[in-house]
């Protein structure tokens, strides 16, 4: 059997699937499993024991050529990668993400048979239309993990338990180590990762409250405070690190996906919002508190422990304060 997965972004979304990925390698060891991803996540499936094939697109850079000659660009690469998922001969296509654009993609396969969500529980319904057997999750399957799984029913695929197959890279984890030592963290330190970025303003807690919280956690809780940061987040990192009083956290170097998960293994406790470094944390089992507004924490929570994860009451992250925030990386901490 040949099954391809179609689930493009984010990386927290990307996340969030892999466990749908390592249940069709466990139950059906002997199909043949590409996954559909943008560019930017494929980082996370090379080398990923789960997915035999990783076919990279890359819609944000398509969405950018509005020039005729990036258009033409566009427009070849919409065809190699046609034909390249028709080659395939694929014969089951699953839309983990419910979007006209990955619906797009799973009807491109031409499977005989096209799973996805029922019309009701897609992000948008029109990618219903390219799919042929629609799946209501059932009631209990609340997480986004575990409606994710759901779509893995019509094959017989049911997970006795959840697996989030990530990477180990070897030279990541040393030039971390080497990193946090230079920095004067040493192994075994209570070391709390902050990640201030999010893919939206409505997700993000604000700078100065990232800033008083390292200042609560580096002279009251004894701990040391890393800020990580993404592509176009260093002004916010340096702003939260160059806080007054200075020297109350650390500012992580540069990092790729390797790196990330290195520095994300070696931390006590992972702060952040609904965003893709947090999941991480979640996936690879390091207590995370998360910081939710708008986001559902049921839904969207650190996989395997919600109940760590700090709802606003009226769904704005400017209403969470400093002191509930420190008080419950305090406890995550332990004694």
């Amino acid at each position: 059997m040949k099954v391809a997965l179609v689930k493009l972004s984010s990386l927290g979304d990307v996340v969030h699937a892999l466990p749908a990925a390592a249940a069709l390698r466990a139950r059906l060891p002997g199909a043949r499993v590409a996954w559909v991803v943008e560019r930017r996540e494929a980082a996370l499936l090379y080398g990923n024991a789960a997915v035999d094939e990783v076919v990279p697109v890359d819609t944000r850079g398509w969405r950018r050529c509005l020039t005729p000659v990036g258009a033409a660009a566009v427009a070849g690469a919409l065809s190699e990668l046609r034909r390249h998922l028709r080659a395939a001969r694929f014969d089951v296509a699953i839309d983990l993400q419910g979007l006209v654009k990955s619906g797009l993609l799973v009807a491109a396969t031409r499977a005989p048979l096209r799973i996805g969500f029922a019309v009701a529980h897609c992000r948008e319904r029109l990618s219903a239309l390219c799919t042929n057997r629609r799946v209501t999750p059932p009631p209990a399957a609340r997480h986004v993990v575990e409606q994710y799984l759901a779509l893995l029913e019509p094959l017989g695929v049911h997970a006795p338990s959840v697996e989030f197959p990530l990477p180990v890279n070897a030279s990541a984890e040393e030039r971390m180590d080497e990193f946090l030592g230079r920095s004067g963290v040493k192994p075994g330190s209570r070391l709390v990762v902050v990640n201030p970025g999010t893919g939206g303003a409505d997700k993000r807690w604000p700078a100065e409250r990232f800033g008083a919280l390292a200042r609560r956690l580096t002279a009251e809780a004894g701990a040391s405070v890393l800020v990580v940061w993404g592509p176009e987040e260093a002004a916010l990192a340096e702003t939260i690190v160059g806080a007054d009083p200075p020297g109350h956290a650390l500012l992580a170097p540069p990092t790729d996906l390797p790196e990330l998960l290195a520095l994300l293994r070696r931390a006590s406790v992972v702060v952040g919002g609904d965003t893709g470094p947090v999941h991480l944390a979640a996936a690879l089992g390091v207590p995370c508190v998360g910081l939710y507004g708008p986001t559902s924490v049921e839904r969207n929570g650190p996989w395997g422990q919600t109940w760590r994860a700090l709802a606003s009451p009226d769904k704005r992250l400017d209403s969470l304060a400093v002191g509930t925030v420190f008080h419950a990386v305090v406890d995550a901490l332990g004694p």
